[in-house]
């Protein structure tokens, strides 16, 4: 589904990416959000070939940050509501400071929930009382992955809200704590080298190894679809 196609009405879309893949091998509750979504965005150059490997069917990778790009320039046009669920509030103050020179139509409201892995009720509660005293046209949730893909499959029905896109890292990268590739690093599917890059002592594990164990899933998949045919 093209972007331009989205439907206005209750959606939770989430992206994929070779990372998200292999964790939900081993998360079954992350798994179930993916498979559960509404939309499934292949974000990773890895997955858009192993679907074109596999199933012979083009796609087209859409970054969380393309995700983001797409709903506020829409947001703009309509004049909507936007709301931002994660990151801290010194993140937020950024990401508001620059949404309001970009996209001065769009209402941005913001919520920075407790840094800790599990939410209490209370504190579930309360980021959702918080989205629903605003109704958001578009909810972004930035808790990285698997955390916000669980949050808000399990939520999902008690937000009165319209998209919900759950894009992780693009929270930092708006606020300008991070910054995305260079374009031709994009276009050439080398996004994740320039993530490397910039935190290797961080993210070798997640790339190195976990690239490696992904082409592995890749070759078993491609090995058991041509015996079946």
């Amino acid at each position: 589904m093209a972007l331009r196609h989205l439907p206005n009405k209750k959606l939770l879309i989430t992206t994929i990416n070779a990372h998200s893949y292999n964790v939900s091998r081993k998360d079954a509750g992350f798994a179930r959000a993916l498979q559960k979504s509404d939309v499934l965005i292949a974000d990773g150059a890895s997955v858009v070939w192993s679907i074109q490997m596999l199933q012979k069917r083009k796609v087209q990778r859409i970054a969380g940050a393309d995700l983001f790009r797409f709903e506020m320039k829409r947001l703009q046009n309509i004049g909507g509501v936007s709301f931002f669920l994660g990151s801290s509030e010194s993140t937020l103050d950024k990401i508001r400071e620059r949404a309001a020179k970009e996209y001065p139509n769009v209402r941005i409201e913001t919520y920075s929930p407790p840094y800790k892995p599990d939410f209490s009720d209370d504190d579930n509660r309360e980021m959702i009382e918080a989205i629903n005293a605003v109704k958001p046209d578009v909810l972004f949730i930035g808790m990285t992955a698997p955390k916000q893909e669980k949050w808000a499959l399990k939520h999902m029905e008690y937000l009165d809200v319209k998209h919900i896109g759950c894009i992780g890292a693009v929270f930092d990268f708006y606020a300008g704590n991070k910054n995305r590739a260079p374009k031709w690093m994009q276009n050439a599917g080398l996004e994740w080298l320039h993530r490397f890059s910039s935190e290797p002592g961080r993210l070798w594990k997640r790339y190195l190894v976990g690239n490696a164990l992904f082409v592995s899933h890749l070759v078993g998949e491609t090995l058991s679809h041509d015996k079946d045919e």
